[in-house]
């Protein structure tokens, strides 16, 4: 008796429905799992900023006080200290404009059109961001609908968005994140993306196969929003160690993590060059000296050990040390030797990789002296200027 297996014509598809589900399933639950903390403190300031405006402050229904709360934190970290400033400006500006125009031209379709451009237009003026503009905009026509011009409607809720702020970063400074933690995952996790685009690249060198480089040029191209978030990440790491006690201890760990975050953008930068030649190199089948593919996986390897050190605890290993001995290894391989007889395109990958090395030295905390004080001397290579080499 056949079997439904037996039929990989209606097997195949299934169970590509299936690995396709599970995979958007696992993606949303680590995006929750990222998110879980900066919910749980929008969640615990609203319901605070309720009870503060109501309870202490005496207002009646203050509903911009949790609103406030809750645009002020977010579930980004980045930046919340200057999104409170913003919303509590956005907010006064929208209630002026809208209690000095609505008193005099009454409400109507028209007139709530000229409130909101007019207080949009007052709040570009005043700054550049995003924030301030939108709730101008939205405090306008809730001065032009809901509440009657001329009371104390207006002045209430500039204090209800100033009580939402502050215990917005009350929250942050009692329940914080931990400002390390975060933005060194998401450096592990570029470092990771570039070692695996090093070892496809050396696979498909050693394979004289494009394909492997094709896929790790396309890993690398996009790796630019996993270095944003890491320095989202960091500013707003920042922010918490200002803020909270708890983390005031961790401002040098920062610091040190955040002095990371240039070179490691560079090294990803200059990957992306190593791995469009290294494919210009297989297509045009230019002489390689199998000495520049070691290379490549080498520093693939050492990339590996970078990304533990950055995930290390302070007193684990690898640290920095170990880290900067590991890549002074591959520094060494980088001979001008490699050079000999060779063609344009792997000449720019021995210089990508030296490149790549120098920036990861300054990842594993040596200046950028030191680090290029690793490599060996180059010679001159007449397709090539000197100045590749620095």
């Amino acid at each position: 008796m056949a079997r439904f297996r037996d039929y990989p014509q209606f097997t195949r598809p299934q169970l590509g429905l299936r690995q396709r589900g599970r995979a958007r399933v696992a993606a949303s639950s680590r995006r929750l799992r990222v998110s879980g903390l900066p919910v749980i403190q929008c969640a615990l300031a609203a319901g605070l900023a309720w009870f503060v405006a109501t309870d202490i402050v005496g207002h009646l229904t203050p509903f911009f006080a949790p609103i406030a709360a809750v645009v002020s934190l977010g579930v980004s970290l980045g930046a919340r200290m200057r999104r409170s400033a913003e919303l509590v400006v956005g907010v006064t500006v929208g209630i002026g404009v809208g209690d000095a125009i609505i008193a005099g031209i009454g409400s109507g379709p028209w007139q709530i059109a000229l409130v909101v451009a007019l207080a949009m237009s007052t709040a570009v003026f005043l700054d550049g961001g995003a924030i301030i503009p939108m709730q101008a905009g939205s405090s306008a026509v809730l001065v032009a609908t809901l509440i009657p011009p001329g009371n104390s409607g207006g002045v209430d809720r500039m204090v209800d968005a100033l009580v939402g702020g502050l215990v917005g970063l009350a929250v942050v400074a009692v329940v914080p994140t931990h400002p390390v933690r975060r933005a060194r995952k998401d450096a592990g996790a570029v470092i990771a993306t570039a070692g695996r685009v090093l070892q496809l690249v050396a696979d498909g060198l050693m394979a004289n196969d494009s394909g492997p480089i094709e896929q790790a040029l396309k890993a690398a191209r996009a790796t630019q929003p996993a270095i944003d978030t890491m320095r989202t990440d960091l500013k707003g790491g920042r922010e918490i160690s200002r803020i909270s006690p708890l983390y005031w201890s961790s401002k040098q760990r920062l610091a040190e993590l955040a002095a990371t975050a240039d070179p490691l953008d560079n090294a990803v930068r200059n990957i992306r060059v190593l791995a469009r030649r290294s494919l210009s190199l297989v297509r045009d089948d230019e002489i390689l000296d199998p000495r520049l593919v070691d290379l490549v996986e080498k520093l693939a390897q050492a990339t590996d050990v970078v990304r533990h050190m950055m995930l290390a605890d302070p007193g684990e290993q690898p640290d920095r040390a170990e880290a900067a001995r590991v890549l002074r290894h591959v520094a060494v391989g980088a001979k001008a030797e490699l050079m000999r007889d060779a063609g344009l395109s792997a000449v720019v990958v021995l210089a990508q990789i030296r490149s790549i090395v120098v920036d990861l030295l300054q990842v594993a905390g040596l200046s950028r002296i030191s680090a290029l004080a690793t490599l060996p001397p180059t010679v001159e290579h007449p397709a090539v200027p000197p100045e590749l080499f620095d």
